[in-house]
């Protein structure tokens, strides 16, 4: 328990200490915009931004649109490196919303792999196929990099500003030349080499010398597209050829993507403006980054929040049947990221506008019908609102449901306000599309928890903090001429913009203040820790509810139990490395266990963790995918159906046959009231230890019982007796409203008579029958059925040949075909995990749970 505490701690400094360092870099990249400012104004950026000729906008267009679709080519190439058919429409669309997204967002590879997987994986394509397709995109990026900014670097190299005051290099030349060796040193490989590449235990097959071109020129074609968007924007640049432009452009682009800022903002413009500045006056560079950033950034972002939003009003309609079966499938999950991704940047723009004076034309204007108190409420409103989407963006991520409805609620009121406070129709046509596609997708927020009470990590602190942080830069910058002196906080005039500005973010400020008090005043969350004895009989209480007698698992002590506000549902998990393994699907009442199930996925993230629900039913299945999680079938569970159980006919001979032998040898079975097993626990302590030491193996735990006096005593006992001597037991499970009967123990002596099991099992079945129960448990065989064909995921078809060619490490078909003579209905169990190049781990860990650690993994 102390090394566990340890290491979620670690874990948590760790995010902690990303964030803190990201929020650092951003206020560094402030302070270098402050310095290479100070000379100019706000309104000198506005004015460059509006002299921008109406057909460079157009052309910058145009470009973009030209750059998405062939980026579309880099997915389509990793296709053919995969020798795997899919449409081009399928393609396309799993592009261009992957790097709509990623564009947007920090840890673009991350994100760009995450919205491949939820679309790829829905049409057929395996966990390993989509890992392969975002490496080979991966690697396809970054050697577009190294031939264009290897020629430019080496070609026309610009001197290094003398304010980076780098030791080593004065040029990029030589980092030129490094690149163009690393490109050849590429495609010589891929046109001499014919076997795969071998970095230690991993092999890397290179694709054919064509492809590998194919890789370098598509992507060098995509980088000069992208870069000639910003080019077009700019003004014309006396001394500065194309190339030293687009070697500017990629060594701005490699440090945004280095930052893990969303779209690098900040970073990406900060490298640009010290190139460039001894060029041309900054204003005019930053005005042509304001206008690149909305084309080329937030304009493929709000289409794709567009296309969900279409999708949501129209999937029911015939015509789009097809749309909607490609869609729905991922949207229950990528909804809500989106949306809350969409709300965040609503925020934004309403705290920048505030921070920003306004349109004297237009104020004047609505001055002549309007109450300045009204202007200057709505001004003040429209920050407060803004930093309450900032705050919400992260609610809507956990699918709450008054996030929605406040969400909504101040969406409405953001237009409104945008309109009052200065007509600024742009901000508010933006906030109206944000509105237009959250108002249909209401369905996917049906959580009903606090929204004080929701866990905001390290990285959502530190987005929060940086708006704000950007936000009061702004004003500053804004409002620099003003003299700041404390009359100015009470200066209402149609022209005191600065006034206006200090107000906005001071009531801003103070919001996040006061909401941050609020999360303080609340109590601590306790670490996870054992349960004891009166969290058992909590666990208990709702266990003799039950219907699903896996729940009585929780009784043997050794996992963590989190139950629901009422106490009425529980989740019972163990914790293996960063894997939080919950056993089964959560057990109590339907109404509390979507909410259980999302704390308990809070609870993981908020300790650095994965979460993961091992032997899930398909019950449950919408639910993980609504917590982002990935399905894995891990087998198949045996249940028989007792109301139709008898031993009669000619199918069941060999059945009658094992009961009509052991009942001549003297065995016959009795159930042992729960009142009366204490008095037997010594001789089941004798069996029990004779069957592992017979076995040459030691007790396992998690998902399997395991000899515990206390344990023992939870239920009923079967034992077999051969004259009055008992040979063979198992501890019983019996579910409420005698749904269900299982064994979970099963012991028995080395000199029992063979087949004892069996007839245990046989007599099990007629008892419970008796006794009126509907089902009795055989419980999971693992990896069975599981397909093994072409089209299968990777995980099935591994799985199908371990379960035919596996005898040696376990016995699989053994199992299944003992099992299969009960004549049961099977039913599939799941994994549900982030999945990914975190499942060996996952899997390593839940096997390190039962066994009792990585040791029991690999002994007895």
């Amino acid at each position: 328990m102390p090394f566990r505490k340890a290491f979620m701690k670690r874990q948590k400094l760790l995010h902690s200490l990303g964030a803190v360092l990201g929020l650092v870099l951003f206020s560094a990249v402030l302070w270098v915009l402050h310095r290479e400012l100070q000379e100019y104004h706000y309104h000198d950026i506005v004015h460059h931004v509006q002299e921008i000729p109406g057909r460079r906008f157009a052309l910058a267009l145009l470009l973009t649109v030209l750059n998405y679709l062939v980026l579309t080519g880099h997915d389509t190439l990793a296709f053919r490196y995969l020798q795997y058919r899919l449409s081009y429409g399928k393609i396309a669309l799993a592009a261009f919303l992957g790097y709509a997204f990623s564009h947007n967002s920090g840890f673009a590879l991350l994100s760009s792999a995450s919205m491949r997987y939820r679309l790829y994986s829905t049409w057929g394509l395996s966990t390993g196929a989509i890992a392969t397709v975002v490496a080979f995109n991966g690697v396809t990026f970054w050697f577009g990099v190294l031939l264009l900014g290897g020629i430019a670097f080496v070609w026309e190299p610009l001197p290094l500003p003398s304010s980076l005051q780098l030791p080593f290099f004065r040029s990029v030349h030589p980092l030129g030349v490094v690149f163009l060796l690393l490109v050849a040193a590429y495609l010589l490989f891929s046109a001499v080499r014919t076997t795969p590449l071998k970095i230690r235990e991993w092999e890397l097959p290179l694709p054919p010398f064509r492809l590998a071109v194919a890789q370098v020129v598509l992507s060098s074609l995509d980088w000069m597209l992208a870069a000639s968007v910003l080019y077009v924007l700019l003004p014309a640049i006396d001394g500065l050829s194309y190339p030293q432009f687009l070697g500017v452009f990629i060594l701005a682009q490699i440090a945004g993507v280095s930052s893990q800022f969303p779209g690098g903002l900040g970073v990406f413009e900060t490298v640009v403006l010290l190139f460039l500045s001894p060029l041309l006056p900054p204003p005019a560079i930053l005005g042509a980054l304001v206008a690149y950033r909305g084309i080329y950034y937030l304009l493929p972002l709000g289409v794709a929040t567009v296309l969900l939003a279409i999708h949501e009003l129209l999937q029911k309609q015939e015509t789009l049947g097809k749309l909607a079966d490609a869609f729905g499938r991922w949207t229950p999950v990528l909804t809500p990221q989106i949306l809350a991704l969409s709300t965040f940047l609503g925020g934004v723009v309403l705290l920048f506008s505030g921070a920003t004076p306004a349109i004297h034309s237009r104020l004047a204007w609505l001055n002549d019908f309007l109450p300045f108190p009204l202007i200057e409420l709505s001004h003040f409103l429209g920050s407060v609102a803004g930093v309450a989407l900032l705050l919400l963006a992260r609610g809507l991520q956990q699918r709450l449901d008054a996030a929605y409805h406040l969400t909504v609620i101040l969406l409405a009121a953001g237009i409104l306000f945008s309109l009052l406070k200065g007509f600024d129709y742009e901000e508010a046509i933006l906030l109206a599309i944000m509105l237009g596609a959250l108002w249909p997708c209401r369905p996917y927020f049906s959580r009903r928890a606090s929204l004080v009470g929701e866990q905001f990590s390290p990285g959502w602190i530190a987005a929060i903090a940086g708006v704000l942080l950007g936000s009061i830069w702004l004003g500053l910058f804004a409002h620099k001429h003003v003299e700041y002196a404390n009359e100015l906080w009470w200066q209402f005039a149609l022209s005191g913009d600065a006034p206006r500005a200090l107000r906005a973010t001071i009531g801003a400020v103070g919001l996040v203040l006061l909401f941050a008090t609020v999360r303080l005043l609340r109590p601590v969350p306790q670490a996870p820790v054992l349960p004891q004895p009166a969290d058992l009989e909590r666990a208990r209480a709702v266990i003799s509810h039950a219907k699903e007698t896996e729940a009585h698992l929780a009784l043997l002590g050794d996992k963590e139990l989190l139950f629901s506000e009422s106490g009425n549902a529980f989740i019972m998990y163990g914790i293996e490395g960063r894997s939080w393994v919950a056993l089964g699907d959560p057990v109590g009442p339907e109404s509390e266990i979507k909410e259980l199930a999302w704390r308990f996925r809070e609870l993981s993230d908020r300790h650095g963790g994965w979460t993961v629900f091992y032997e899930s039913s398909k019950e449950y299945l919408p639910l993980y995918l609504d917590l982002g999680l990935s399905l894995l079938k891990l087998g198949e569970h045996a249940r028989v159906p007792l109301t139709t159980f008898a031993l009669d006919g000619k199918s069941r001979k060999p059945l009658r046959n094992v009961c009509n032998r052991l009942e001549k040898e003297g065995c016959k079975l009795g159930v042992i009231p729960t009142t009366e097993v204490a008095g037997l626990v010594p001789e089941l302590k004798v069996i029990s230890d004779a069957w592992l030491a017979e076995r040459n193996t030691r007790e396992k735990g998690f998902s399997l019982g395991f000899f515990d006096p206390v344990y023992l005593q939870q239920g009923p006992v079967a034992v077999v007796r051969r004259e009055e001597r008992i040979v063979a037991f198992a501890n019983l499970w019996l579910s409420a409203d005698k749904e269900e009967l299982s064994p979970d123990l099963m012991r028995f002596l080395p000199d029992a008579p063979d087949s004892v099991m069996e007839y245990l099992f046989l007599q099990l079945m007629l008892w419970g029958k008796q006794e009126g129960y509907r089902w009795f448990n055989l419980g999971m065989a693992p990896l069975s059925g599981l397909e093994d064909r072409a089209l299968a995921p990777l995980w099935n078809r591994l799985g199908a040949l371990m379960f035919r060619h596996g005898e040696h490490f376990y016995n699989f078909q053994g199992l299944r075909q003992y099992k299969d003579k009960f004549d049961p209905e099977w039913e599939p169990k799941y994994l549900a995990s982030p999945g990914g190049l975190a499942l060996p781990r996952i899997l390593t860990n839940i096997a390190a749970l039962i066994s009792g650690g990585l040791k029991g993994v690999i002994a007895k």
